[in-house]
């Protein structure tokens, strides 16, 4: 079985309904071979799909959504976000040194919220037709960006 990651963001998210890519790459140091990346699907059918893979193979799919920029500046935006986002977690990394163990507290607060999920049941890998109609709806949305 492989491993599958992906953001965890709130049900009132923007980004749920974006386009979203599967990225599929060697799990382990061991082997090297360029990813395979697909897309773009709707979240659900990502999800399911890199489920679906991953549950018989040992691989690692990432899956996140597209950002469909239209200019450089978006991009150039969408970049200094990241970059600044990243800036503040080593900051809060920082700071955690400062106060104890930042990685024991992760792992505790990992090992409680997996105490409090229930387990998920696998979902079914989406059918041709079901992709198929997710394509179309992502197209109705990429055309109708900068509108």
């Amino acid at each position: 079985m492989g491993a599958l990651v992906t953001l965890d963001l709130p049900d009132d998210s923007p980004m749920l309904g974006l386009p979203w890519i599967i990225t599929f790459g060697p799990l382990g140091d061991a082997d090297e071979w360029e990813p395979v990346v697909c897309g773009p699907y709707e979240r659900p059918h990502a999800l399911a799909l890199a489920e679906a893979v991953v549950a018989e193979e040992q691989l690692m799919a990432v899956v996140e959504p597209l950002l469909p920029a239209l200019t450089p500046e978006e991009i150039r935006g969408e970049i200094a976000a990241a970059q600044l986002a990243a800036e503040d977690e080593a900051a809060q990394v920082d700071q955690a040194d400062l106060y104890g163990d930042f990685e024991d507290t992760i792992d505790e607060e990992l090992e409680l919220a997996a105490e409090r999920e229930p387990v998920p049941e696998p979902t079914t890998a989406p059918s041709r037709d079901e992709v198929q109609a997710g394509f179309a709806r992502i197209a109705e949305l990429l055309t109708r960006r900068g509108d």
